[in-house]
């Protein structure tokens, strides 16, 4: 399984340079049956990520321009009334794909925001009383610009849980940078990359990945750390129950692709931040500095042995 995953994630390495261990979140992320949010300045490599890791997975990929004046009939669908039937015809819209991108979604309002909400959670469409199931897999990769910039709405808490992950792609490094300046545009490439696995085996995988076994001392240290959340001075918000088997998912997701069939205490460790700090909200500051550097602290201040 590993040589698999790392063949995966040299084939997205070609079009996002010197980001493996983001590629490996993403992938975890989607593997886990949950949803990722990047947040992230422009031009950082957040829709190259998206575009690349659903080729090599095979995958049918919609991407969504989140803009103010957008409505939620603009990602869901709309009903048109057909004169020729004399009946209203149901049309789908882009969030019926199995990878959406939901580029900027802190640009639009409230209101649109919210469309993902039922979708995410439960992989179907209500509209006007009648339900459409989602394909399968269904994946969102939503992309956010810092709060700090103009003309942005920050997402609620409710939005926000049904993320499994968030994270940030950072600048590259100056030997990365060296290669993209000589290499010119990797996205050139994203029409280049072959399909490393088809949709048809991820359904396998996530049996497989339900058959990790959790230890009763991996969960108790996953309990302390929750407790923690919800006691400590320096959070207002802890972590909600869902959060809580949220992280141990994605904890069994990355011990699966580490060829380990239990889960380590390092395994909840290395994805603590990236699944926990969008669900605190910590005390005089919600911002995602504060957040991360609050789950460091709660690491540091719980024993994996008590």
């Amino acid at each position: 399984m590993r040589k698999f995953i790392e063949v995966l994630v040299n084939e997205v390495g070609r079009v996002l340079l010197g980001k493996d261990e983001k590629i490996k979140l993403a992938l975890a992320c989607l593997l886990a049956d949950g949803h990722l949010l990047i947040e992230d300045l422009p031009g950082m490599g957040k829709t190259t990520l998206s575009h690349a890791l659903a080729k090599v997975l095979g995958l049918h990929y919609n991407r969504v321009q989140f803009t103010s004046d957008m409505l939620p009939a603009d990602i869901l669908g709309v009903s048109i009334f057909d004169t020729q039937q004399q009946q209203f015809t149901f049309h789908k819209g882009a969030i019926f794909t199995q990878v959406l991108l939901a580029d900027e979604i802190n640009r639009t309002t409230p209101k649109t925001q919210s469309a993902l909400l039922e979708s995410m959670e439960e992989r179907q469409v209500t509209c006007e009383g009648k339900t459409y199931s989602l394909p399968q897999p269904f994946f969102v990769i939503a992309t956010q610009n810092p709060f700090s910039q103009m003309g942005t709405y920050p997402l609620p808490e409710s939005q926000l849980d049904r993320f499994l992950m968030r994270i940030s792609l950072g600048y590259p490094d100056a030997e990365t940078e060296k290669l993209l300046f000589k290499g010119g545009d990797s996205r050139d490439q994203l029409a280049h990359l072959r399909v490393c696995l088809t949709p048809e085996k991820i359904p396998d995988i996530k049996l497989a990945i339900n058959a990790v076994k959790v230890s009763d001392s991996l969960v108790d240290y996953l309990q302390r750390l929750v407790h923690y959340t919800r006691t400590s001075d320096d959070i207002v918000v802890g972590l909600s129950p869902r959060g809580a088997m949220a992280l141990l998912k994605a904890a069994k997701t990355w011990a699966f692709m580490h060829e380990r069939a239990y889960v380590v205490p390092e395994d909840v460790q290395y994805l603590f931040s990236a699944v926990v700090a969008h669900r605190i909200i910590a005390k005089g500051s919600v911002q995602h500095l504060a957040q991360e550097n609050v789950t460091k602290k709660i690491l540091m201040s719980v024993p994996v042995v008590n």
